[in-house]
């Protein structure tokens, strides 16, 4: 029976109970143990296998567990290493991921409920032994649900601040082992905190938490951190000199996140698509983690979905970032000229050099352009490579895939879309140039706005689809004006033309736009017109009683625009 595809399953336990295919990244322990860290802070972009990851080291690590959901697996084949350590520890592991709320007291109940959670699941510590009627106590305030609030735990923050530490110490008792723990989405916290105004009292929480769980816990074993972004040590790691760092830059566990193309070469082989393999790569490869070239596993996973539903199935977005995307629109708000030609240069296939920092606190991400930059690429909407060994915080940059080039170029022309329109009457004074005849006033104008805009113009492509970005961004000037009926593409006469406009007034426009690959726009706004009128592309807006039609033949090349009336 050929296994399910695991949309969404996020639980490893899963994968072999409920048939789930599954991508084997079980060599993260081994690497883990050989490479020791204390404290361990694995940073990705989202929707990479991070909390599946997590997922695997409770399965593996904690007592009681079941060695069966590793049969077939890779790590199976370091005997010395399972036979220490597979099944030998207490494992607490939790998700920061839903502590979020438009408040700081959403937000803390939030966090009290996932740690609260975690320590239902030792009920066993009630009866144990080895625990003081104090120890009991203690894990009783862990757990107390309130008396009105049912499912909500009635424990203070202080509680909660050492809720880890005290958990640690009583499994250790319990077991006398010390212990395992793993945070999976640290920062989501603080990225949610930072979007509600909550910031520095969700910082000064978490800094507690961790710090009592991570740096005074005298019963923990290690610990393993995911997120997506790099925390800066000044402020929530403060005093944790044992954080053993690992991000999209470096070398060491670049396999273990996201697949590989061995990994889709396996995935699609096993579902029978292995044709496909050229859209794969096209839309959903080239992220660069170290040296290692890899995929979104979502994306990969959703695609696949969709093939075995519909072979026709194209290439598509699953990757949108919510969060994310905000932040790109913090980048074209600030914007200068410099910037906008650097997010062209990008868009369409071109390199950039920035400098990143990898450390970051998210309440300066936005006070510079060069920090929104270093978060794009830590969140990979970007992807890149040191430019030279002794100035390692200089990077090359790209785009790593045509999934991300599609994301970004819509978010470039809603933000261009928000721009013009917040000029009313500089818009207005465009259209209705239009409907004078003013080819000076459009040609002026037309210029400005290309200017002002982002392009999409990939020099490798056609003609034709260059002429698309001057096409959209022109139809969303003229669609500015509510009353007036703006059709694309539409069948005129003979043929096909670019634009076709009805207006109250009875005037009707035909526009023809032409790219002019040579530079020569003179030449390819005279074939425009030629179109026009060859077509009778004119006939359609006379039979629906346009009393007047104006003729446009508009050519454009890189930034620039001519015009000519017929």
């Amino acid at each position: 029976m050929q296994k399910k595809l695991p949309i969404g399953i996020e639980n490893f336990e899963e994968f072999s109970t409920e048939g789930f295919y599954y991508v084997d990244k079980t060599l993260l322990i081994k690497e883990l143990l050989n490479h020791w860290g204390k404290v361990n802070l694995f940073t990705r972009p989202r929707r990479f296998g991070k909390s599946l990851n997590v997922s695997m080291l409770k399965c593996f690590f904690e007592i009681n567990h079941h060695p069966e959901r590793f049969d077939g697996l890779k790590i199976m084949q370091e005997k010395e290493l399972c036979d220490q350590y597979m099944g030998k520890f207490p494992v607490i592991s939790i998700s920061l991921k839903n502590v979020d709320g438009l408040s700081y007291e959403g937000a803390s109940l939030a966090l009290r409920n996932v740690i609260g959670d975690e320590a239902m699941r030792f009920q066993f510590l009630l009866d144990s032994k080895n625990l003081s009627r104090p120890d009991k106590e203690a894990y009783r305030r862990l757990i107390k649900v309130g008396k009105d609030t049912q499912g909500v735990y009635d424990m203070t923050e202080e509680v909660a601040v050492a809720g880890m530490k005290t958990l640690s110490r009583l499994l250790y008792q319990h077991y006398k082992q010390k212990v395992i723990l793993l945070i999976d989405e640290y920062d989501v916290p603080l990225d949610k905190a930072f979007q509600y105004g909550y910031y520095d009292q969700m910082m000064t929480l978490i800094r507690l938490v961790l710090s009592q769980a991570l740096k005074t816990n005298d019963c923990l074993y290690f610990a393993v951190l995911t997120g997506c972004l790099r925390i800066s040590k000044e402020s929530i790691f403060t005093g944790l000199n044992n954080l053993k760092v690992d991000t999209i830059s470096d070398f060491r566990y670049n396999e273990c996140f996201g697949f590989t193309d061995h990994d889709v070469d396996e995935i699609l082989a096993y579902y029978h698509l292995s044709s496909y393999k050229a859209a794969f790569q096209s839309w959903y490869d080239g992220y660069r983690f170290g040296n290692v070239s890899v995929y979104c596993p979502w994306d990969v996973i959703n695609y696949c979905d969709e093939l075995l539903a519909n072979p026709m199935a194209t290439p598509k977005n699953y990757w949108a970032n919510t969060s994310g995307n905000d932040l790109i629109m913090r980048l074209l708000s600030q914007a200068d000229q410099t910037t906008k030609e650097e997010v062209e240069a990008l868009l369409n296939g071109e390199c950039i050099i920035k400098h990143i920092s990898q450390e970051l606190v998210y309440r300066d991400i936005d006070e510079s352009i060069e920090n929104i930059w270093s978060t794009l690429y830590s969140t990979g909407y970007l992807t890149g490579r040191p430019v030279h060994q002794e100035d390692d915080d200089a990077y090359q940059l790209w785009i790593p895939n045509q999934e991300i080039v599609k994301l970004l170029s819509e978010l470039v022309d809603r933000w261009f879309s928000h721009m013009v329109r917040q000029d009313s009457s500089r818009i207005n004074r465009f259209c209705q140039a239009f409907l004078s005849g003013d080819v000076k006033t459009i040609q002026e104008m037309l210029n400005d706005y290309l200017w002002d805009s982002i392009s999409v113009r990939d020099r490798a492509v056609r003609d034709r689809m260059k002429e698309n970005f001057y096409h959209g961004l022109l139809l969303g000037l003229l669609r500015s004006q509510g009353n007036w009926m703006v059709k694309s593409n539409v069948e005129m006469g003979e043929g096909y033309g670019d634009l076709m406009v009805f207006t109250r007034d009875g005037v009707g426009l035909v526009i023809e736009l032409k790219y002019a690959h040579d530079g020569e726009m003179e030449t390819a706004c005279q074939n425009a017109l030629k179109q026009i009128a060859d077509k009778k592309y004119d006939a359609e807006l006379k039979r629906r009683g346009m009393t007047q039609t104006i003729n446009y033949g508009i050519a454009f090349y890189e930034k620039n625009c001519m015009v000519m009336k017929g």
